[in-house]
C-alpha cells in the first residue's frame, strides 16, 4: 500500500508505532521496522543522550530499514539537554523524529541541518497547522480516546481527522483508538495518509515489558481508561488500577486546589514499577480506549501482515462490493 506517508518516510506500511515511555526500546523499534512500518525509539527513556545513541545503534545492529526517535519536549523547567539528544539523533543516522508535548519550533533548525524528517504530535486542528507552518513534514493527529494525553478539546477521530483533512496541506497520521485493518481503513477513508498505534504494540511478542502488562491488556475492556490530571489542565488516560483509583479519591477530594504535589506519588516513577517489575497497580500509565480491541499477544510482524491483509479484503471486498450493484455484491457484505 502506497500513500503520502509510506513516500515520505521509505516504509512498506502506513503503519507508525508511537513513542511510548520504557516501551520503544530498540527491540520493538527494530521488529516494527523489520515488518514494514516505522519503528520508533523513545528518547527521553534514555536517560542521556550518550545512552540514547547506544540504543540507536543497537537498533541499526537489528535492522537496516527505516526507524525514528521521539523527543518529547517538556517545560522549560525541567528540560533535558535537547541539543545534545539531537545530536545523537543526527550522528546516529537516525533521519526521522517524532516530536510530542511542547512545540519544537526552536529546535527545528537543528533537525533539519541534520536531514531529519519531522512528525509532530498534535492533539487539535489548530496545533496541527502551527506544526505545519514551522515546517513539520507530518502530523500525527491524536484523537481524544489515545493513550497518554490527548490535549483539552475532547475531540474524537471521527471529527478530527476530517477536519485535520480540512485544513491540512501536509500528511497526517491518524492516532488514538488504532488497533486492526478497521482502524487503518477508516483513518484513510477520513483523509489520513496511515496510522500510528500505541497501545496496540504494547501487546506484542517483542514489546520489551513485563509479561503482567500484555496480559493485563487482553484483559481489559474500552471501559478500563480513566482520565487524570484534568483540573491541572495536563489530562491523562491511564488503565485503571488501585493506584489510579487512589489518584482519583485525592483528585475528587482537592477539587480544584489540586495541586500535582498531591498526586506526586500516583504519577511519578510509575513506568519502571510496571513496564520492567509488572506491578500493574504502581499507579497512573498510559493506555488508550482500543485496549477494548485488543484481544492477543501476536508477533509484531504477525499483527502487521493481518492488519494489511485485512485492510485489502476491507477495501477491494467490503467496501467495493458496495458499489458493485450488478452482481448483487452488495447485499452479501452489508
Amino acid at each position: 500500500m502506497k500513500t503520502a506517508i509510506t513516500e515520505l518516510f521509505g516504509i512498506e506500511h502506513p503503519i507508525i508505532q508511537g513513542g511510548m515511555h520504557y516501551v520503544g526500546f530498540a527491540e520493538l523499534a527494530a521488529a516494527v521496522s523489520n515488518a514494514g512500518g516505522l519503528g520508533v525509539i523513545t528518547g527521553l527513556t534514555q536517560r542521556t543522550p550518550e545512552l540514547l545513541a547506544k540504543e540507536i545503534a543497537r537498533c541499526r545492529d537489528m535492522t537496516d530499514k527505516p526507524f525514528g526517535v521521539n523527543l518529547t519536549f517538556l517545560p522549560t523547567f525541567s528540560a533535558p539537554p535537547y541539543p545534545e539528544y539531537i545530536a545523537a539523533i543526527r550522528e546516529g543516522g537516525v533521519r526521522i523524529v517524532e516530536t510530542a508535548g511542547r512545540s519544537p519550533e526552536q529546535y527545528m533548525p537543528a533537525l533539519k541541518a541534520g536531514g531529519i524528517k519531522v512528525i509532530h504530535k498534535c492533539t487539535s486542528v489548530r496545533h496541527s497547522l502551527k506544526a505545519e507552518q514551522i515546517g513539520c513534514d507530518a502530523v500525527s493527529v491524536d484523537g481524544f480516546e489515545c493513550g497518554g494525553h490527548p490535549g483539552e478539546d475532547d475531540m474524537p477521530n471521527m471529527i478530527l481527522l476530517p477536519r485535520a483533512a480540512e485544513e491540512l496541506k501536509i500528511p497526517f497520521v491518524a492516532s488514538g483508538g488504532m488497533a486492526d485493518a478497521r482502524s487503518l481503513v477508516a483513518a484513510l477513508a477520513m483523509g489520513a495518509a496511515g496510522m500510528n498505534m500505541g497501545t496496540r504494540f504494547i501487546a506484542t511478542k517483542e514489546a520489551p515489558v513485563h509479561e503482567n502488562v500484555k496480559n493485563a491488556l487482553v484483559a481489559a475492556s474500552e471501559l478500563d481508561t480513566r482520565l487524570v490530571m484534568r483540573a491541572l489542565r495536563n489530562t491523562e488516560r491511564v488503565l485503571n488500577n488501585r493506584g489510579v483509583e487512589h489518584l482519583l479519591e485525592i483528585e475528587r477530594e482537592k477539587g480544584k486546589s489540586l495541586k500535582i504535589d498531591d498526586i506526586h506519588e500516583q504519577v511519578a516513577g510509575v513506568y519502571p514499577k510496571v513496564m520492567i517489575d509488572g506491578d500493574m497497580d504502581a499507579g497512573a500509565w498510559s493506555c488508550g480506549m482500543v485496549v477494548g480491541l485488543i484481544h492477543d499477544i501476536p508477533t509484531v510482524k504477525e499483527l502487521i501482515d493481518r492488519i494489511m491483509a485485512d485492510a485489502e479484503q476491507l477495501i477491494r471486498g467490503r467496501l467495493a462490493g458496495f458499489l458493485d450493484a450488478d452482481s448483487g455484491t452488495a447485499l452479501k457484505v452489508a
